[in-house]
């Protein structure tokens, strides 16, 4: 936890290194350690979003330490300068789970 999983129609060559700089930048934003923060990609993905131009939907988890209205500008300002995926093709879902519902080494976090 943190968790962000992105799914994009944009076809990613260096994924390894993008997959650490959003670990990165999550853990910036969240105020989490790095070391916790997972993250997942899907390149290349047939994704319909009125027309075939390239997008982009990210899904972020976290127990606490979300704020969307202030996450959502740098996630975006992300995406564009390394996808060049412009923001109005973005779309980002933010999820608070309870620490009862997350769990990690054997254990919940609640």
């Amino acid at each position: 936890m943190p968790y962000i999983n992105f799914s994009t129609s944009a076809k990613v060559n260096d994924k390894g290194k993008l997959l650490e700089e959003i670990s990165i930048l999550i853990s910036s934003l969240t105020k989490k350690p790095k070391r916790f923060v997972m993250s997942k990609m899907d390149d290349n993905c047939q994704i319909y979003f009125d027309g075939e131009t390239p997008s982009c939907f990210l899904e972020i988890k976290s127990i606490g330490s979300l704020n969307p209205s202030e996450m959502v500008k740098p996630i975006s300002d992300f995406i564009y300068e390394k996808m060049g995926i412009p923001m109005d093709r973005i779309y980002i879902s933010f999820e608070d789970v309870p620490a009862t519902l997350w769990a990690w080494n054997g254990r919940t976090f609640g």
